[in-house]
């Protein structure tokens, strides 16, 4: 008995695939615009996510797998709460890179650019892209990483700045990170996704219970 092969996108489904993800991206970058433009964090963490619970329900870019956006309502993202946000100077660290190895983008570099020190969390590396758009990632794993009622297993983003999640810093070389921000990386919505994931520098030894969430 012969099998039916699958059937492969056309181009108009790669036309349209493309331009979808090119517009996510460009509500994303509007989205942290508005974000740092918005002075109180705590109304701008609830219009990040009235906006994204809105992408993700919405949008014909989203991760969400058919089956998880049928019953879709908002993401797992607790309240507000003050105490994790953070200013953070990037101190001076050696030399690191990282080379990770992506479905789509092939290899990523990065390159350590420095650390910075969080008071009562730890210390996370802050990476530089290596492509030629540059960009800063800050990604985290926390002490619930994988637990029941924790965070993603692989670890969350802070800051992904090529793709627009960018929450601000200053010309002294501080950055702002604020945990109420962390969010999933695709590939915890969609195993079809490879994302880069916290390397060994970036977890910290206790949990994080703001941000989006893994297993409510």
């Amino acid at each position: 008995m012969s099998q039916t092969r699958p059937q492969e996108p056309t181009t108009d489904d790669r036309v349209l695939s493309t331009l979808a993800t090119a517009d996510w991206r460009r509500m994303t970058f509007d989205l942290y615009r508005r974000v740092r433009a918005t002075p109180d964090p705590e109304t701008a963490h609830a219009l990040w996510r009235e906006t994204r619970d809105a992408m993700f329900a919405e949008h014909p870019a989203s991760p969400l797998l058919d089956e998880d956006a049928r019953d879709f309502e908002a993401l797992p993202v607790p309240g507000y709460d003050p105490a994790w946000r953070f200013h953070a100077r990037i101190e001076a660290a050696d030399p690191a890179e990282l080379d990770v190895e992506t479905g789509t983008d092939g290899i990523v570099h990065f390159d350590r650019l420095g650390v910075v020190r969080l008071p009562g969390v730890g210390t996370l590396d802050v990476w530089a892209h290596g492509g030629y758009a540059g960009g800063i990632f800050v990604p985290v794993k926390d002490a619930s990483a994988g637990r029941a009622r924790g965070t993603y297993g692989g670890g969350r983003y802070l800051l992904d700045t090529i793709k627009g999640a960018d929450l601000g810093g200053d010309d002294s070389g501080s950055l702002v990170l604020d945990f109420n921000f962390a969010y999933n990386p695709s590939c915890a919505h969609d195993p079809a996704w490879a994302c880069p994931l916290a390397p060994p520098g970036n977890t910290v030894p206790v949990p994080i219970p703001v941000g989006e969430q893994y297993d409510f």
